[in-house]
């Protein structure tokens, strides 16, 4: 969510979400990363990847644990959806 709204500039919504499937169990104890990247923009959503990895608290191997595509849409006060903001580098080419 928080890639969601930085890239929009303001709130995003989640409205949808591929299936997501524990691939491994987390354990009391791991460590938990989770990564997210920008995979599409439209007019008013936006695609973002997630993955999240576990790490044994006493090792240095990682392994996937689950991963998802969230579709956000940008929604302005009232919650109407508004056109997703430009970033700098995409107003300056």
């Amino acid at each position: 969510g928080l890639i969601a709204a930085r890239h929009s500039r303001g709130r995003a919504v989640t409205v949808a979400m591929d299936g997501m499937q524990f691939h491994l169990p987390v354990k009391v104890g791991d460590e938990v990363s989770v990564y997210g990247r920008l995979e599409r923009e439209g007019r008013t959503s936006m695609s973002i990847a997630v993955e999240a990895w576990r790490r044994n608290r006493h090792a240095d191997e990682e392994f996937k644990v689950t991963e998802a595509i969230f579709t956000f849409v940008a929604v302005d006060a009232t919650g109407k959806p508004r056109a997703v903001a430009s970033s700098p580098s995409k107003q300056e080419s």
